[in-house]
């Protein structure tokens, strides 16, 4: 019996000391060390030089995403999924950088003729070989998944037309007020998403034109607040952080202001 005991105890701990780091330290420590935060919190660039020397530690991270079983994956909440897979996302994405760093531009520079960089198979994940499509696409845009499209301010592509790389790893429990800061620094930056004045036009991102049907699809996302049916009214929301003048944000917020899509900056997101 009490063999038994001790037994059930051991196997209890050796699963504890298995289990998933659902904080993502390793991951968070790394983005505090090496990402500069600018343009008061709405813009973030890279320190990959010495993101370079901290190697090993990203790749210590990296090995622990990739022993998770598909059947231990399953078994966690949407949200610690969700997290888990915004975060080998991008870690994936700074490894991918590395390979060639510094001697590169853009990280299509890591594509070719007949395949992207986001489709090259170079990484392990719930037990088969995976590309950052495969993620993005396959798995955090899959109908019926996570259905959020706030998402996309959570990915990050390495360039400076993205949204900002965080300087913190996505955690479960505070998941949703993450991708909402996520959504709020990414339209408040002028760069890349504002209301222009002159023509009554709003400006936006070229990734509302991209995934333009996650805006159209109802989705409720993790928040689970109203539904999403067009960029119009996901616009709405954020009428104040969008526009400058009273005019300008009334007009965002009733869904007046056409939409145009401003040409996305593929420079590499380099501190240097």
């Amino acid at each position: 019996m009490m063999r038994t005991v001790l037994l059930a105890a051991g196997l209890a701990l050796a699963t504890a000391a298995q289990a998933f780091d659902h904080t993502h330290a390793a991951w968070d420590a790394l983005l505090h060390r090496h990402v500069k935060v600018l343009a008061g919190g709405k813009a973030s660039q890279v320190r990959y030089a010495d993101l370079a020397k901290d190697r090993a530690a990203l790749e210590a991270y990296l090995a622990t995403t990739a022993k998770v079983t598909r059947a231990e994956f399953n078994g966690w909440t949407k949200a610690e999924r969700m997290a888990f897979l915004v975060n080998v996302y991008n870690a994936r994405t700074v490894e991918l950088v590395l390979t060639k760093y510094p001697g590169l531009k853009s990280i299509k520079d890591l594509g070719s003729f007949f395949q992207s960089p986001w489709k090259k198979k170079f990484f392990p994940l719930l037990g088969q070989e995976t590309a950052l499509d495969d993620v993005e696409h396959g798995m955090l845009r899959k109908p019926g998944a996570y259905d959020e499209p706030r998402v996309h301010f959570a990915v990050n592509c390495a360039s400076v037309g993205c949204p900002m790389l965080r300087e913190e790893a996505y955690v479960a429990p505070r998941l949703d007020a993450q991708l909402e800061d996520q959504a709020r620094r990414f339209l408040g930056d002028r760069s890349r998403n504002r209301y222009d004045a002159a023509s009554g036009n709003l400006e936006v991102s070229s990734i509302f034109k991209w995934f333009k049907e996650d805006w159209t699809s109802g989705y409720r996302g993790i928040g689970g607040a109203g539904p999403v049916t067009s960029r119009e009214q996901f616009f709405a929301r954020y009428a104040e952080l969008l526009a400058d003048d009273p005019a300008g944000r009334r007009r965002v917020a009733e869904g007046k202001a056409p939409i145009e899509t401003l040409d996305y900056d593929w420079s590499l997101n380099d501190a240097r």
